[in-house]
């Protein structure tokens, strides 16, 4: 089953595009034109091993806020898109990620219900030039588009940039776990209401 979607989103703030298959092996082509960030998000194709390619323009004579948090939204309905009707997925996933001192927890929900717990309480308000509440942003964006419920935890770290990745790391992992088909589900919802 093709698990794909293609989704364009253009405002007079941003132009953005993507494409994303839930079926890949973690490759991205990635350009938004703020260099952590897609960093960021090649952590998201590579741990969850989606295909995810963006390309995105932007007001960055202003700041990264709209690209960033317009990127979540795109890429919010491109998950939804290609989730469809979740007939036979896990629905749950979860994930510790370290890295170096940093360690994240993230567990997802694809609950049809838009939610996000967000704990990370970050060493310093920027990443080079990426200013760190943007993290934030992105991943609201993306529960209110995709219509998932996620909890970030950021249970310790020292580095930003570390504490950043490892978030970023687990809520790949967890969302690959969720997505992923259980075998002894067939073709039922995974839910007692019938829907998601």
């Amino acid at each position: 089953m093709t698990r794909t979607a293609d989704i364009h989103r253009n405002t007079l703030e941003t132009q953005i595009g993507v494409k994303l298959d839930l079926e890949g092996t973690g490759k991205s082509q990635l350009s938004t034109g703020v260099g952590f960030f897609d960093h960021m998000l090649d952590q998201i194709a590579r741990h969850g091993l989606i295909d995810l390619q963006v390309d995105a323009r932007g007001d960055l004579h202003i700041d990264a806020h709209h690209t960033v948090e317009d990127v979540g939204v795109t890429f919010g309905q491109a998950l939804a898109a290609a989730l469809g009707d979740k007939k036979g997925l896990t629905r749950y996933g979860h994930a510790y990620v370290p890295l170096d001192e940093a360690l994240s927890r993230v567990v997802v929900d694809l609950s049809g219900r838009p939610g996000l717990s967000f704990n990370v309480a970050f060493t310093r308000a920027t990443i080079g030039a990426f200013d760190v509440d943007l993290i934030r942003e992105f991943f609201q964006a993306v529960v209110n588009h995709a219509g998932i419920t996620v909890h970030i935890d950021n249970l310790r770290g020292d580095n930003a940039h570390h504490q950043a990745e490892s978030i970023f790391k687990a809520f790949a992992r967890a969302l690959r776990m969720a997505i992923t088909r259980d075998p002894r589900a067939g073709d039922v919802v995974p839910s007692t209401k019938g829907s998601l």
